[in-house]
């Protein structure tokens, strides 16, 4: 591999320079070269005005419609909202931010800001620039009337020489030299420019004295005495410092707002996303103080997590962690935990704030699959509550490197920034709508307007609810013959046992079963590629799936064998090499299973390789064609609704917003293929295509910011697609009734996953996590709490949840379409509320019966 000249002066600080290294945007661009790239932005007329608001002095109105104004203020670049509606004005910046006497230095700059872009520097620095500190102050930005809006363009940074442009430092013997070089003018600035050090022996720029003429001065003084580019790389050696010339950082970037009916969509087109190839931009965010909440301010910042949480407005966490997770969970060609977590994946690319009379929900429209979802309270670098988007556009990782006996580490950055704009829409919501639950009913309307949820749920009409089983038949476990150890397919349900238990079922009063199986075919649980079906001995072969599949129409059970479109084991024609997605480092990128003793990944036993997105399409054709001819109607996508992962192939780069779209027609065409379909997860853009969602999110992280968990996903999709959390025998549920009042509460069904082996058939081996799950252990208990659970919500099938409130401490009460509501009780105690006496986990029901 060849070293990038943008790597050189990085090497050149830290070590002796050897050509060896990293491939990766190689560049020999130079400063004065990539300034010349990006046209600088100068400002335009005025903006003319339509309208104005006495609660806006200053502001333009530029656009309106019936329900909202836009206006702008071209001083600064910031912009107001007013809901025509309610009367409420939205800020996109603090209007009282001049009086914050908590912010200071960046984050003062920040609340003035209506975006920002992190980027990382030569020396694999990161760095952050604002448009207000680093474009509006130096009067670099322009207005440009839209369609429906107004786009106002960006510069960050200038062509011209800044302090920033001089060494930081200087040896005496360089000090010397430069100033025999130059005249008596020429070393009288340098004289001014730099202090004596005299404890370390240098000379330290003299920042202070360092502006206006006096600053040009200098300046000149070092063009004179010919100062190059080398000679500051000596330096840095020599005295151990890091330091990047200003004017080589020129960055530009648009937002876009335009008014569509009762929204505000906010677009920054990547196309007007211009860097220095030497400073590529990790990540920007806007908008970050939308809608900012004071100290004085009640209400709620909404963030995403799991099912979803509420943080209260000034609710005092300063010492906890600021919220940020990213939406549809991490890309596993990036990063992969080495420990087990029990956090919750954000499954819906929303967020959102409450006030007490009025609300506003952020939709992310294009970039949902590189967004992070941040948020926090008042006193800890600001006096305000905030949530906001940000957006990976060029992600990055190290190499290490050994060579000499030493080693280096050098920064490795996708080939190509994202591709796809940045667009968030903004929903306002006011009076009886100000809420949570007017929240998912507003997005609940905006994915039926895009065909985003399905369109019918006649299929799901059954007179009792779902009862989800997942049953395991085969997985692979190492023997030894004659000492010489090789793996073998062990069944830990066949198909006549999984007849058996579902017998067992039905002979309970449970009926509406819905059975995923996983371990079928290719290796078991541990999956090798989808194509070339080869249905496991072990648990009965082709024959024995075929007289399973037959129990489908005399026993009501509807079975749904597992497939993993992501993720796939070596073996059975797997080409890892051209396969596998590959990470930033150039390695395949692969998942370890967890030691459960250790809590860390295992990387003695057997990976489960990242399939690149490039070959889903070629194996969802062959995965169709196969499971025609074993005429299977019906699968569980294990991974294809759960993950997103790239691929960073040197030239064939295919990013995770390109992921997206392939995962979307993949799943299109199974849809379209006559495959009824059961997600694992659920992210946003598998809910079209889905008629279930098994290990949905029911409940939240838990991040001590957060103060209440609530149904939000469960209020979007209920009603559409029926939904289960994870199998409670494998779950974090110690009460059985804790987990009945939760099912209750969010209306959800029951789901264990069962093996009709014993429990210690699993022992040594690579699935001994799964050490509780002999279906004898759990079929009464089961019957239990399918019965308590049954008897309340089949009276609700296929209803949307109307509304969700908390009561009191610990009592929830959701009521649902046809008004039949009910009340739960967590506490250990007997509680009363509005006149309703519930037992300790307990609960009530009324309305309807």
């Amino acid at each position: 591999m060849n070293i990038s000249y943008r790597y050189l002066a990085l090497l050149c600080c830290m070590f002796t320079v050897i050509v060896v290294g990293c491939a990766n945007q190689a560049s020999s661009t130079t400063a004065d070269e990539s300034e010349q790239i990006i046209e600088p932005i100068t400002q335009g007329d005025a903006l003319p005005s339509s309208f104005s608001d006495s609660r806006l002095p200053g502001m333009k109105g530029i656009e309106e419609n019936e329900k909202l104004q836009l206006f702008v203020d071209e001083e600064s670049g910031s912009i107001a909202i007013v809901n025509k509606e309610s009367g409420k004005i939205w800020y996109s910046n603090p209007p009282d931010r001049d009086t914050d006497t908590i912010a200071s230095g960046v984050n003062k700059s920040l609340l003035s800001a209506q975006m920002q872009i992190d980027f990382f520097n030569k020396f694999n620095q990161a760095n952050s620039i604002n448009t207000f500190a680093d474009s509006v102050a130096h009067k670099q930005f322009r207005f440009d009337i839209i369609p429906n809006g107004v786009s106002v363009s960006y510069q960050f940074g200038t062509a011209g020489k800044s302090v920033d442009d001089l060494p930081l430092m200087l040896s005496m013997e360089r000090f010397e030299a430069l100033s025999n070089k130059l005249d008596k003018a020429g070393q009288r600035a340098l004289l001014i420019a730099y202090k004596e050090n005299k404890e370390t022996s240098v000379y330290d720029r003299n920042d202070s004295a360092l502006n206006g003429l006096q600053l040009e001065k200098a300046i000149q003084a070092f063009e004179d005495a010919g100062y190059t580019e080398e000679d500051l790389q000596q330096d840095m050696q020599e005295l151990n410092f890091t330091q990047e010339k200003a004017s080589a950082r020129i960055f530009q970037a648009a937002i876009e707002y335009t008014l569509d009916e009762e929204a505000l969509v906010v677009n920054v087109p990547v196309s007007s996303i211009k860097y220095p190839e030497d400073y590529p931009v990790n990540l920007i965010s806007f908008m970050n103080f939308f809608g900012a909440a004071g100290t004085s301010e009640k209400g709620s910042l909404f963030v995403p997590d799991g099912s979803g949480a509420l943080i209260h407005f000034n609710n005092g966490k300063t010492t906890y962690p600021s919220y940020q997770q990213s939406v549809y969970g991490k890309d596993l060609a990036l990063k992969i935990a080495e420990n087990n977590t029990m956090e919750q994946k954000v499954r819906l690319p929303v967020f959102g704030m409450i006030y007490e009379n009025d609300a506003i929900l952020g939709v992310i429209e294009k970039g949902a699959s590189v967004a992070n979802i941040n948020a926090d309270i008042s006193g800890r670098l600001n006096s305000y509550n905030y949530v906001y988007p940000s957006f990976y556009v060029v992600n990055k990782d190290e190499v290490t490197l050994k060579a000499n006996e030493q080693e280096r580490t050098l920064p490795k950055f996708q080939d190509d920034p994202t591709e796809t704009d940045y667009t968030v829409r903004y929903l306002f919501l006011n009076d009886e709508e100000a809420s949570y639950v007017g929240m998912a009913k507003s997005y609940q309307s905006y994915l039926l307007d895009r065909n985003g949820l399905p369109q019918d749920n006649s299929s799901q009409d059954m007179e009792d609810m779902p009862f989800y089983l997942d049953v395991i038949g085969s997985i692979s476990k190492k023997k030894h013959v004659l000492g010489v150890p090789y793996k073998s397919m062990v069944a830990l349900t066949t198909f006549d046992e999984t007849a058996e238990i579902v017998n067992q079922l039905k002979s309970n009063e449970i009926n509406h079963i819905k059975l995923k199986y996983s371990g079928w075919f290719n290796g078991g649980v541990n999956q090798k590629i989808p194509e070339d079906i080869t249905v496991e001995k072990a648990i009965g072969g082709e024959k024995g799936l075929e007289k399973f599949l037959g129990l489908q129409e005399q026993s009501d059970i509807s079975v749904f064998p597992d497939v993993a479109l992501l993720q796939a084991y070596e073996g059975n024609g797997l080409n890892v090499e051209k396969e596998a997605s590959r990470t930033l480092k150039g390695t395949s990128a692969a998942v370890y299973p967890i030691d459960i003793t250790l809590d860390r990944r295992d990387r003695t036993k057997s990976p489960a390789y990242i399939l690149s997105p490039k070959v889903m399409e070629d194996y969802a054709k062959e995965i169709v064609k196969e499971l025609d001819r074993l005429e299977i109607e019906q699968i569980t996508l294990r991974d294809l609704a759960d993950q997103l992962n790239s691929d960073y192939r040197e030239d064939k780069q295919i990013d995770r917003a390109q992921a997206e779209e392939i995962s979307k027609n993949v799943l299109k065409y199974l849809n379209e293929s006559g495959l009824k379909m059961i997600a694992e997860g659920g992210n946003a853009y598998a809910l079209p295509y889905v008629t279930d969602i098994i290990n949905a999110p029911i409940g939240n992280s838990n991040y001590k910011l957060e103060d209440e968990e609530i149904p939000f996903y469960q209020m979007v999709v209920r009603g559409f697609i029926n939904y289960t959390g994870e199998p409670f025998n494998l779950s974090t549920y110690t009460d059985i009734q804790e987990y009945v009042l939760k099912c209750l509460e969010y209306g959800a069904g029951v789901h264990f996953k069962w093996i009709h082996a014993p429990n210690h058939s699993v022992k040594d081996t690579e699935f001994d996590y799964l050490y509780s799950i002999h279906y004898q252990s759990w079929l009464d208990k089961a019957v239990d709490m399918y019965s308590d659970i049954n008897s309340v919500l089949k009276k609700v099938q296929n209803e949307k949840i109307k509304s969700h409130e908390k009561l009191a401490e610990g009592v929830y009460q959701t009521i649902y379409e046809n008004n039949l509501s009910v009340i739960v009780n967590y506490n250990n105690v007997t509680t009363t509320v509005n006149g309703n006496t519930i037992e300790p986990m307990g609960y009530i029901i009324g309305g309807v019966e």
